[in-house]
């Protein structure tokens, strides 16, 4: 059936020939990282004797560059009932699985250009960096005060024409006031509101959802109490919907966090405490680390706070970021599964064994995209495992199970 999507340049649709002509497109979409793109395309000459597309306004520094895929085909996911509006609550996906959606909004940064005699085979390969690039060009001494983090973020974003989240201000930071310890930026506002999201537990990035140039932005905790989006079936005869999976867990993380830190509000010698072994995000199977593995890793954080109670929000962020435990990484096609994925969704692995069959969240999609075909390289995160039945020997007797 072939590929089902459209390349927006400078606010206008590309013609025909141009999208004829593209090699192929690449976008990267990631909830920790900036979404990226790589177009590549044929050189050649102009009947005016000059290299084409070199000079080209749509790929001049700084042209906005969107691209807006749909799912093409039936599909054999087996979306979820429900499952409408369950993507755009997980870190700000599209509205209905099924809808267009924008999978990249952002600028042309860069060119590279590879030329062989007589202009044969050769490449143009245009590199662009979504919204948050614009937040990245002027580095920033500001102090804050009397504001949480939440605070912060909405107000940054707005000074971009991002719309914050409605969920960013959940599970916030308590005020940084000025008879404690007020906020210092030093730093470009993303590298800013990515420091503050990772010891806060959260995730910060920009996003739209299927129009181009509506951006929101997100700064918060990943969502993982919703209803998977659809079933993802590498072995059915029938219904399979994915090409290969690789699995992989790792037991050398953290389970519990020991916290202390001195209070300007207590003289006592002890100050306040934050241990914790819970990092506060939903699990996405039975078993955390600690259970899986049978053994409990503890780390020793120290930091400056002004509570106990954001001391142990500190030692959760903790938890947050190494309780990804389970890995599995996969390509899919887009006409076969019937979805565009995007990062942030969460979607359920039926068929591969009680450990790692379940529900899974999607961290990264590295869609390639060219006439033919719509193909998708993903990386799935998940912080627990499904629960093996009892046995003597094998894995169950490996990890303790009984």
């Amino acid at each position: 059936m072939g590929s089902n999507y459209s390349i927006v340049l400078g606010g206008q649709p590309a013609d025909d020939t141009l999208k004829q002509l593209l090699a192929s497109t690449e976008v990267e979409e990631s909830m920790d990282m900036p979404s990226s793109i790589q177009i590549k395309l044929p050189v050649s000459r102009s009947s005016g004797g000059d290299l084409t597309y070199i000079a080209d306004s749509r790929f001049a520094p700084l042209a906005t560059v969107s691209v807006v895929a749909q799912a093409g085909g039936s599909g054999a996911g087996g979306v979820a009932a429900g499952a409408a509006g369950a993507v755009s609550a997980a870190m700000g996906n599209p509205a209905a699985p099924a809808a267009t959606q924008c999978i990249f909004d952002g600028y042309v940064l860069s060119q590279k250009i590879h030329l062989e005699t007589g202009t044969t085979n050769s490449i143009l390969t245009v590199w662009g960096q979504d919204a948050s690039w614009l937040m990245n060009q002027e580095e920033k001494t500001r102090e804050w005060v009397n504001v949480t983090d939440a605070t912060v973020a909405s107000s940054i974003f707005g000074q971009y024409g991002i719309t914050p989240a409605p969920e960013n201000t959940g599970n916030d930071s308590p005020s940084h006031t000025e008879d404690t310890h007020s906020l210092m930026q030093r730093g470009s506002d993303i590298a800013f509101l990515r420091t503050l999201a990772r010891r806060g537990g959260k995730v910060c990035r920009i996003t739209c959802a299927d129009t181009p140039g509506a951006r929101t932005g997100y700064f918060s905790v990943p969502k993982l109490d919703g209803d998977p989006v659809l079933n993802m079936a590498l072995n059915d005869p029938d219904n399979w919907t994915v090409n290969s999976l690789d699995l992989e867990w790792d037991a050398t993380r953290p389970t519990n966090v020991t916290a202390r830190s001195a209070l300007f509000s207590d003289a006592s010698q002890g100050g306040a405490t934050g241990d914790t072994a819970d990092s506060g995000l939903t699990p996405l199977g039975s078993k955390n680390l600690a259970a899986f593995s049978g053994q409990t890793m503890t780390v020793l954080l120290a930091a400056i706070v002004d509570s106990a109670g954001e001391l142990t929000q500190r030692a959760q962020a903790v938890l947050r970021e190494t309780g990804w435990f389970l890995r599995c990484e996969g390509e899919a096609d887009v006409e076969r599964l019937g979805m565009v994925l995007r990062a942030g969704m969460l979607v359920k692995l039926v068929g591969i064994g009680d450990v790692h069959s379940g529900t899974w969240i999607v961290w990264t999609v590295r869609h390639k995209i060219t006439e033919e075909k719509h193909s998708m390289r993903f990386t799935l995160l998940r912080n627990a495992a499904g629960d093996p039945p009892p046995a003597s020997g094998g894995l169950g007797g490996l990890l303790g199970v009984s």
